[in-house]
């Protein structure tokens, strides 16, 4: 960066940052170097002039509000969308990606987010889908299986070939997905929101992959929201604002505060809650409930579960993706049936009672999955803003809706939880995955449940939009919310929970006081490492 661009980043940042410059002479081209980069879509410039150059055999952080552009500029590193405007080099030669294809051709992989996994077929069968070795319609298998062997050992990702990614947890998914790229010889990796679901030894355990990756000359790119991991892994941050580059750092040159401040605007929040609310009214109250496995001799999904969630307490959730956390909710909200015990609000059984009556009791919903589960991706957001409560009185009457009090409705999440969008007409599917999650918090939120189910409430959603949904929920909560929250943010779980549950295998093995349990400790609960709590 220039002199004037460095005090530029500085004063957009709100202070005075230690800038490192990109304009020095390289000894070798850039890993990747996209110069001016600029995208629209309609109503929107979502990149306007992006400068990112990432030196090879490096970990690049990329950080950014929602809505800054950062999706979209590694789309377009990726193939998936072409800039209008803006140059791409990829050590040293120009590239002009048309598809995926092209990308992967020039040695670029991509670890999305959301895996890409199918579970009923093994590692090996996953890593060489698509890429698969051999003639014809012989597969080599191994020949495959060597290399993914040779792989694996190579780069700190042993992991058993033949087994079923069903089998796998969360963190072994995700070494899954690192193969699959490096399999079809990528040599720059990029990672999308890589430690969303891991628990505090998972992220360990990936930080020392990417160190054994880059070793061996690979490039990684790190997109996050997790500013203290970033300072802990990443060689070079790159800092995108509003869809243009404002900052290039050296993560010993700065601190979270000053990264969040570059990013949005504003201090790093902090989920830390400890005025006490909670009531002895029981809102929401599991005894014994059961889902029976769905596999023969395979162990239940939930099993005996119990606890009680009162007016005006957050109980959390605390387990590894996949040991009932779902089914839990899903159970809760009526979309899947128990095969014993009960659940009940205000005393009312639910049994028999549809998914749309519990929410017009006062069930708010946040799902896990947002795009497939909170959204209808090519409706306007007016639409996608009542999803759930359209059948209330406020939005219309029977099979007629009120579409100025759902317009009205969507205007008031978007100035609530500052989603950004050209217009209440815009498709959900224009949006970032940030801005996605912000209006489905924000319909749920508004809607003044007395319980909330929530799974990840703050899952891929800036700083700035995470202070404003935890400060949400603490009203909320003080106003007599009942709330079961289910997080992989372990800090936002110990922040807001006034009591943690640890889910493991489909039983809850612990209950725990927040103010009194490290991150570590509650780690360890959740993978069985340490005993089962009285």
């Amino acid at each position: 960066m220039t002199e004037n661009a460095d005090k530029r980043a500085a004063g957009d940042a709100g202070g005075p940052f230690v800038i490192t410059g990109t304009d020095a002479p390289q000894a070798a081209p850039y890993a990747i170097e996209l110069r001016d980069i600029v995208k629209r879509f309609p109503g929107v410039v979502a990149n306007d002039g992006v400068n990112v150059a990432v030196r090879p055999g490096t970990i690049h952080a990329l950080i950014g509000e929602n809505g800054a552009g950062k999706s979209t500029v590694m789309k377009i590193l990726y193939g998936t969308q072409r800039p209008d405007e803006g140059r791409i080099e990829v050590n040293g030669v120009e590239q002009h990606f048309k598809s995926p294809k092209d990308a992967i051709a020039a040695g670029i992989g991509m670890v999305f987010q959301h895996f890409m996994l199918a579970d009923n077929l093994t590692v090996l069968e996953n890593v060489i889908l698509g890429a698969e070795p051999g003639k014809g319609v012989k597969i080599d298998l191994r020949s495959a299986r060597e290399t993914l062997t040779q792989l694996a050992a190579a780069n700190g990702l042993e992991i058993d070939p033949d087994a079923f990614v069903s089998e796998l947890g969360v963190g072994e998914r995700q070494r899954v997905e690192i193969l699959k790229v490096l399999f079809r010889g990528a040599r720059i990796i990029i990672l999308d929101e890589p430690t969303a679901v891991l628990v505090p030894q998972e992220v360990d355990e990936l930080f020392v992959t990417l160190r054994e990756l880059t070793s061996t000359g690979v490039t990684v790119v790190f997109i996050s929201h997790k500013l203290d991991e970033v300072l802990a892994i990443a060689d070079d941050i790159t800092v995108i604002r509003k869809g243009k580059t404002v900052a290039t750092a050296i993560p010993s040159q700065v601190t979270a505060r000053d990264l969040a401040q570059m990013m949005v605007g504003s201090e790093l929040p902090s989920a830390a809650t400890r005025t006490a609310t909670v009531t002895d009214i029981a809102t929401l109250k599991l005894e014994g409930v059961t889902m029976n496995a769905t596999a023969r001799g395979s162990r239940p999904l939930l099993d005996n579960v119990s606890f009680t969630v009162h007016q005006g307490e957050i109980v959390g959730i605390a387990g590894i993706e996949g040991n009932g956390q779902t089914e839990l909710l899903k159970a809760i909200i009526g979309i899947d049936r128990i095969d014993g015990g009960s659940i009940s609000i205000d005393a009312h059984d639910l049994a028999g009672i549809s998914t749309s009556d519990r929410r017009e009791m006062g069930v708010g919903y946040i799902p896990e999955d947002r795009q497939r589960e909170a959204l209808l991706l090519p409706s306007p957001l007016w639409e996608n803003a009542i999803l759930g409560h359209q059948r209330s009185a406020r939005f219309g009457k029977g099979m007629w809706i009120d579409q100025a009090a759902a317009r009205a409705y969507t205007e008031q999440i978007i100035s609530s939880f500052d989603v950004r969008t050209p217009s209440v007409d815009t498709i959900s599917l224009a949006l970032s995955g940030g801005n996605q999650q912000k209006l489905i918090v924000g319909r749920e939120m508004l809607a003044d449940p007395k319980v909330l189910v929530a799974a990840h409430p703050t899952r891929g959603i800036d700083v700035g939009a995470q202070a404003a949904v935890w400060d949400a929920i603490r009203d909320a909560r003080g106003q007599g919310l009942a709330l079961l929250l289910v997080s992989a943010d372990l800090e936002e779980l110990l922040g807001l929970s006034d009591t943690v549950l640890v889910m493991l295998r489909g039983r809850i093995v612990a209950k725990l006081d927040p103010a009194k349990v490290t991150k570590s400790e509650l780690g360890e609960y959740m993978t069985g490492a340490r005993e089962v709590a009285a």
